[in-house]
């Protein structure tokens, strides 16, 4: 081969590579391959709804689709705005007003007649309810433990506090800083000294801790993903400060008599989890 021919070869190649690496179309291709369906992800709640899966597609946001029932399309899936990205299917009731305020949660649980406040987490429904003598207070969608790191069923306590809490074990991805989880509420510890907290996280649409129950936190995800821009669900916040009354700003606490919490259910599965 001649060396015109072999500069001539070397430039296709060099040209193929960079519409590889730098191509709209080529970063689409990867991306779709990346990320699954949350229809996937069945919940006992979602049978009395109608629905179908709809892909988010590129330059579309939630707001922009779903108008002023975007956080109940949110809630539905279980997703946050930032895992509600272009290339993600989601479910999309063919009725919005079906999942007006959605929650799959019972409006009277007869269990927590009788407690100032109870906590009702159902794995089944990756949703969490706040009960005041029985009755919803507040409910929340939540991303529990995935495979091999399962939230715990059974009846425990908040047993402790703290706002600004960070893990100890675990960074945020690709970076040394401990992972925050504002507004935590700890309920459990385990044989192995492993503490499992109720705390603002980011939510994917499918179980993904490592034993903690999370919930919205715009706030946080904003300060350390740069998104979305306008914080808007913090729910974590809002279940913080109905069990801590009066608020306290301070560090971590113990809590003498905190309310009970109630976990039952079992995850749901997905063959093809999403990224």
């Amino acid at each position: 081969m001649t060396d015109a021919k072999r500069s001539k070869k070397l430039g296709h190649t060099l040209c193929i590579l960079v519409f590889c690496l730098f191509s709209p179309f080529a970063a689409t291709v990867a991306e779709t391959k990346m990320v699954s369906s949350l229809c996937k992800i069945s919940h006992p709640g979602d049978a009395g709804i109608e629905w179908e899966c709809r892909r988010v597609r590129s330059g579309e946001t939630i707001e922009g689709l779903f108008g002023e029932r975007w956080k109940d399309v949110l809630r539905f899936n279980r997703v946050d705005r930032r895992h509600a990205r272009p290339g993600v299917y989601l479910k999309v009731p063919k009725r919005l007003d079906d999942i007006r305020d959605f929650t799959p949660m019972p409006s009277y649980y007869e269990p927590s007649a009788t407690d100032p406040k109870f906590i009702l987490i159902d794995l089944s429904e990756q949703f969490l309810g706040a009960y005041e003598y029985g009755r919803l207070a507040f409910s929340s969608p939540i991303a529990t433990g995935e495979r091999g790191n399962e939230t715990p069923n059974g009846e425990f306590r908040i047993t402790a506090y703290d706002k600004g809490h960070r893990s100890s074990l675990y960074p945020i991805e690709k970076t040394s800083i401990p992972y925050p989880m504002n507004y935590g509420l700890r309920f459990h510890i385990n044989k192995r000294g492993v503490s499992f907290w109720i705390h603002g996280r980011d939510l994917p649409g499918y179980p993904a801790s490592h034993g903690c129950v999370g919930l919205y936190d715009e706030q946080m995800q904003k300060k350390y993903y740069g998104f979305p821009q306008t914080p808007t669900l913090e729910d974590a916040r809002i279940l913080f400060e109905w069990v801590i009354s009066p608020l306290s700003d301070r560090g971590f606490n113990l809590m003498q008599e905190g309310p009970r919490v109630l976990i039952t259910g079992r995850a749901p599965r997905t063959g093809s989890r999403p990224s």
